[in-house]
């Protein structure tokens, strides 16, 4: 795989840290995560396939035993506010004079530096401050955040993870490594650079929210309830897929001329489509170039025709993961989603032996609570 070889130490978070980590797993790096007894590792569904050494942060012992696993590693992974891992002794400026070749990815809601450096956030507060947030909602009506899969995972998680590609590439040709800093704000305002840079243009911006191209405001862009409750997704921008929409519908262009926004056309549209099924629909869309498809739930979307030829799922239990993404043709990802997810300090004793520490040595640090094994981190 193309990150085989690559060893990257990931400091325990919730959402945008274990999604970046996991997406380097999935592309073959080896990821051991930190960490702390007591903490909320049943909430990182991200983990499968990694390790885990638990140890207490505040011990001098234990900072000692970070330093040299990061001396022997390629990327060090944190999520913690500006200064606390230079608190902690593990700043970046210690850590890569001992391992210059170390890339040290910083990924935090407000950056290293400004006025909310210190304070707690999560991806609503971070959508809200990159002007993002503004945009999504319908007229009248409060914006509405996309869960929390913009600035978590968009502008977060898969930004820092392509600031640590991008700087082991650099490395490549320097030998040098460099800092990654992913704040979620900055991450998620260039996520959106096409919403902030097509403001001047005619038809998709520039109206109040909810009455633009995309933010539900045009008929032709829009989801519909069908007859059983369900939905269809309406995408028909372009004018030959107009023609198709309407043609499917059985409605003609007088009574429904595509830039026309107002509320008629799309009370119009929402009557036609409670007239039948999804799956009805689907029948009649299937012969059409419309743009038009149906809003499937978690457990529908692996189960459709498209996805299952393209083997975009692979299932886990009772549940399904998506195999990563993009497909590469030489060395592509495998989903570390059926591999089993670590406990707590499971995997201490191993990788306190891979770093160079005997039985005896082992067994001290875990009698002084520097270390934790599985057993002794569920207490």
């Amino acid at each position: 795989m193309a990150l085989k070889g690559i060893k990257v130490i990931e400091f325990a978070g919730l959402a945008p840290g274990p999604f970046c980590g996991m997406v380097l797993a999935d592309f073959g790096a080896s990821v051991i995560k930190i960490d702390r007894a007591g903490g909320m590792e049943e909430y990182d569904s991200l983990s499968n396939g990694k390790r885990s050494l638990c140890v207490d942060l505040k011990s001098p012992e234990a900072i000692t035993i970070l330093k040299k696993l990061i001396q022997k590693s390629d990327v060090t992974l944190e999520p913690y506010r500006a200064g606390v891992m230079e608190k902690l002794g593990l700043g970046p400026q210690i850590l890569m004079q001992e391992n210059p070749r170390l890339i040290y990815a910083r990924l935090t809601g407000y950056g290293q530096s400004g006025p909310y450096s210190q304070k707690g956030g999560h991806d609503i507060n971070y959508l809200a401050l990159s002007g993002l947030l503004s945009l999504f909602g319908r007229k009248g009506e409060n914006p509405i955040f996309p869960v929390n899969l913009a600035a978590d995972f968009g502008g977060g998680g898969l930004m820092c993870a392509l600031g640590i590609l991008l700087a082991l590439f650099e490395r490549e040709r320097t030998g040098r490594g460099q800092i990654v800093d992913a704040n979620m704000v900055h991450g998620s305002s260039y996520l959106g650079s096409f919403l902030y840079r097509s403001q001047n243009m005619p038809l998709i911006w520039g109206n109040p929210r909810g009455e633009n191209l995309l933010d539900s405001g045009a008929p032709f862009y829009e989801v519909y309830k069908t007859k059983d409750d369900k939905f269809m997704a309406v995408g028909a921008i372009e004018r030959k897929f107009y023609k198709d929409l309407l043609l499917g519908l059985g409605v003609s262009e007088d009574d429904a001329p595509q830039w026309d926004f107002g509320d008629r056309i799309k009370e119009l549209f929402k009557v036609k489509f409670l007239a039948k099924t999804r799956q009805e629909w689907c029948q009649v869309f299937e012969k059409l170039d419309a743009c038009v498809m149906p809003v499937l739930d978690l457990n529908e979307a692996p189960e459709h025709e498209f996805n299952k030829t393209n083997g975009h799922f692979i299932k886990v239990g009772d549940i399904y993961a998506p195999k990563p993404a993009p497909k590469l043709s030489r060395t592509p990802g495998q989903s570390t989603a059926d591999l089993k997810r670590p406990n707590a300090g499971e995997h201490t004793v191993e990788i306190l032996e891979e770093i160079g520490y005997g039985g005896s040595d082992i067994d001290k640090l875990i009698q002084d609570g520097v270390a934790y094994t599985e057993h002794k981190a569920k207490l």
